[in-house]
């Protein structure tokens, strides 16, 4: 009779241990969690700031390029007012 105890005891310690490793477990994973959502936050911010760095690299080429050619001054200050007219709708809706 007393092994059958022994043997209850084992699956009762056992068991407690079990218990204890899921708890851990999930401790680990909610951190994991967020942990996860930081650096999708960081992900997305690192996007924001690379496409409105391309943007700016754009708008630079572009004026590298009107730069060089023999328009008008205010034909070539239209032409950027209207791309910096472009450029802050683009943001407007980057931000909704």
């Amino acid at each position: 009779m007393s092994s059958v105890a022994d043997q209850l005891t084992s699956v009762l310690q056992k068991t407690a241990r079990l218990i204890e490793l899921c708890s851990a477990l999930q401790e680990e994973n909610d951190l994991l969690k967020l942990e996860n959502e930081s650096v999708k936050v960081a992900l997305d911010t690192s996007k924001n700031k690379n496409a409105d760095l391309e943007e700016k690299l754009r708008v630079l080429k572009l004026a590298k390029s009107i730069e060089g050619t023999s328009e008008k001054t205010l034909d070539i200050k239209q032409k950027i007012n209207e791309f910096v007219r472009e450029i802050d709708k683009c943001v407007v809706l980057l931000k909704k």
